[in-house]
């Protein structure tokens, strides 16, 4: 049951909430809107397609490579 559920979340999802922050804490700290992180979050927007420069912040805000927040499919 908790392995499903981990699988549904996205790796942005995941690196957020293990980095102790909420959405709204999240888009301060990077300077990238609530909205897109909602959006990469539910899937509406795709994370791999995103611009460079929201990767960046993303990425230096949680503490991890952009790589890390790329949705690969491994099934």
């Amino acid at each position: 049951e908790m392995f499903k559920k981990q699988k549904t979340e996205t790796n942005l999802k995941r690196i957020r909430i293990a980095a102790g922050l909420s959405q709204s804490q999240l888009a301060t700290k990077s300077l990238v809107s609530i909205r897109n992180i909602q959006m990469y979050e539910q899937r509406q927007n795709n994370i791999n397609k995103a611009q460079g420069d929201i990767l960046l912040r993303l990425s230096k805000t949680l503490g991890c490579k952009i790589e890390d927040l790329f949705e690969i499919n491994s099934l």
